[in-house]
C-alpha cells in the first residue's frame, strides 16, 4: 500500500533551451512505495524533467520538493543528500575498478583503512541480497555484462540510502530476460518503501509495472493514467496525438544479389567473433540476423560496414570485394550502426556536420576542400523535417539531442540517399511507438525502391514485421535462412536458442 502523502512533488517546472520549449508547466507527484511511469515520444521532455530533479539542469520556473521541503536547485549533491539517485541510461561506471570501488566512489576513499572497506563491502552486500541484485563486490566492472552492470548502477544509489530512484530508459540496453529482472527488483524495492521513477517509451513494460503512468508529448503533461484504466493503443496514441499503426509488409520483388558472404570468418583480439558464416542478401528484400545480445551480431555489422575484415571466407558487397566505409558509402551503402553515440555521430559537432560527415568529399556538399555550408544546411533542414528530428536546429551541436532523435537523424541521413544496401543494426532501439512506424515504414520504402535490407536486431516483432528471411546467430554462427511468413515468436525463440532443427 503506498501512502497519501508524496515525498516528490514537481510543482509547475519549466525549462527552454533557446527557443525550444522542453517543459511546459509540469507537475508530477510521487507517493511512498509507487511506481511511476514517465512516458512519451523521443523529445517530449521526459529526460530534461529528471535532470532537473536531479539537480543536473535548473529550471527557469517551478520547484523541486522532497517530503515537502524545497530542494536546490543545480545542485546534485543535495538531491542525493535529500535521498534521491539516479541511473542513467547511459551508464557512468569505472570499468577499471571493481564493484565495490564504484559503488564506493565519492563517499569513501579508494585507499580507506580495511575496516572501512569491510564495512562498506558488509552494506553492499546486504542491499544486494535485500533487493536481488546478485553481484560479485571484486568483480571489475569491465568484465561485467550490460544487466550486470545497471544493477551496480542501481546499489550505487541505494547505497547513498536513496529513497526516491529515477531510472532513464532502463531497458534500452537489456535483452528481454534481463529487463523481466529488472522490473520484478524494482517491484521490490517499491514493497520495501522505496519510490520509483522510470522513464520509457516502452507500452508493454510501462503497461505491466507501473502503479500509475504519467504522458508527456511535446514539452507538456497530457494525461496520467493507471494500467487498469487505459491500454496500449490508448498511451500509443497519447504520446504522440495521433493513432499509431505499424506498417503492412509486402510480397518481395526479388533481384540479384547485393551482398554475399561465404564461410567467412572474423578473429578480434585473438578471439573467434563470427565463424563459418554464410548469407546472402538481394536487392528487394530484407535478411533478418537475429539473437540474443553477444552472440556476434556487432562483429557482423562491423564486418559489413567496413569496420572489421574476414579473417577467412570471402564477402562481396555490390558487386565488389569489402572495402574501407568510405568506399562503401560511396558505393550506395547506408550504414545504421548499433552503437549511435559511439559510431553513429559525434556529439561535439553540429546537426547539420554530422549529416554530412559520411559524404563530406560529396561534390554537392564541398568544393576543393571547402564545405559548401548553404547546400548542407539546406540538406540537413530536409533530413530533419522528413525524418521529425526534434531538440534543436541544424547548427545545434547533436549531443544535446535525445538518445531517439539521434538515431533518428542517423536513420534519415542513410535513408534519404537512396540506398542500394542498407545495414541496419538495432534500427529503432531507443525509439517510440510513432517513430518505430515511421522508421520500419521507411526501411520498407527503401526495400521497396529495390534497396537489400540486411536488419540486424532482437525485437521479434521487428523481425517478424520487416523480414523476408531470417537467420539466427548464436556463438558467432548462423542457422540456416528461413522464410519468415513460416516463423512465429516460439520458433524465433528456437532458433536463438540454437535449436533450428526444431524450428524449422
Amino acid at each position: 500500500m503506498t501512502s497519501v502523502t508524496p515525498v516528490l512533488r514537481l510543482e509547475a517546472i519549466t525549462k527552454r533551451f533557446g527557443s525550444f520549449l522542453a517543459n511546459d508547466d509540469i507537475t508530477i507527484e510521487l507517493k511512498r512505495g509507487e511506481i511511476v511511469a514517465l512516458l512519451g515520444e523521443n523529445g517530449a521532455g521526459k529526460t530534461t524533467l529528471m535532470n532537473i530533479l536531479f539537480g543536473h539542469y535548473v529550471a527557469d520556473a517551478g520547484r523541486v520538493l522532497v517530503d515537502g521541503e524545497p530542494l536546490p536547485p543545480g545542485r546534485p549533491g543535495a538531491a542525493i543528500a535529500a535521498g534521491v539517485g539516479m541511473v542513467h541510461q547511459h551508464f557512468a561506471l569505472a570499468t577499471n575498478l571493481t564493484v565495490l570501488e564504484n559503488v564506493t566512489a565519492g563517499t569513501e576513499p579508494l585507499l580507506a583503512l580495511r575496516r572501512r572497506r569491510r564495512n562498506a563491502r558488509a552494506k553492499l552486500a546486504a542491499l544486494a541480497q535485500k533487493f536481488g541484485l546478485a553481484v560479485d563486490p571484486g568483480a571489475r566492472v569491465a568484465d561485467l555484462s550490460v544487466g550486470e552492470r545497471q544493477r551496480v548502477e542501481i546499489l550505487k544509489a541505494l547505497y547513498n540510502d536513496a529513497r526516491i530512484l529515477i531510472l532513464d530508459e532502463p531497458t534500452a540496453v537489456l535483452t528481454a530476460p534481463e529487463a523481466e529482472t529488472l522490473f520484478a527488483t524494482l517491484k521490490t524495492m517499491a514493497r520495501e518503501g522505496l519510490s520509483l521513477i522510470f522513464i520509457s517509451h516502452k507500452l508493454g513494460e510501462v503497461m505491466g509495472a507501473a502503479d500509475r503512468i504519467v504522458v508527456l508529448r511535446q514539452g507538456k503533461l497530457v494525461a496520467e493514467r493507471t494500467p487498469a484504466s487505459t491500454s496500449r493503443a490508448e498511451l500509443a496514441e497519447l504520446m504522440v496525438g495521433r493513432r499509431v499503426a505499424r506498417p503492412r509488409h509486402t510480397e518481395a520483388h526479388v533481384g540479384g544479389v547485393v551482398l554475399e558472404a561465404r564461410d567467412v570468418s572474423v578473429t578480434t583480439g585473438g578471439r573467434r567473433r563470427l565463424a563459418d558464416v554464410s548469407f546472402e542478401v538481394r536487392a528487394g528484400e530484407t535478411l533478418a540476423i537475429v539473437g540474443v545480445s553477444g552472440n556476434g551480431q556487432s562483429a557482423l555489422g562491423a564486418l559489413v560496414s567496413g569496420l572489421a575484415r574476414p579473417s577467412a571466407g570471402q564477402l562481396t558487397i555490390l558487386g565488389a570485394p569489402a572495402a574501407d566505409p568510405r568506399t562503401l558509402v560511396g558505393r550506395g551503402v547506408g550504414r545504421i550502426p548499433e552503437d549511435r553515440h559511439a559510431e553513429g555521430a559525434v556529439g561535439e559537432l553540429t546537426v547539420w556536420e554530422n549529416v554530412i560527415l559520411e559524404r563530406v568529399r560529396d561534390p554537392r556538399f564541398a568544393a576543393r576542400g571547402i564545405v559548401r555550408r548553404g547546400a548542407s544546411k539546406a540538406h540537413t533542414a530536409a533530413v530533419v523535417q522528413r525524418f521529425d528530428v526534434r531538440g534543436g536546429g541544424a547548427g545545434g551541436r547533436a549531443a544535446l539531442l535525445s538518445g531517439g532523435n539521434l538515431q533518428k537523424l542517423i536513420l534519415g541521413r542513410n535513408l534519404i540517399e537512396g540506398p542500394k544496401l542498407l545495414v541496419a543494426a538495432q534500427p529503432t532501439r531507443g525509439l517510440d511507438e510513432g517513430a518505430i512506424a515511421e522508421v520500419h515504414r521507411e526501411i520498407l520504402a527503401a526495400r521497396g525502391a529495390g534497396a537489400g535490407v540486411l536488419l540486424i536486431s532482437e525485437d521479434l516483432d521487428e523481425v517478424l514485421g520487416l523480414a523476408d528471411r531470417v537467420q539466427a546467430i548464436v556463438g558467432g554462427r548462423l542457422s540456416p535462412p528461413a522464410p519468415a511468413d513460416t516463423l512465429d515468436a516460439r520458433r524465433l525463440g528456437l532458433m536463438m536458442a540454437g535449436e533450428w532443427h526444431e524450428a524449422a
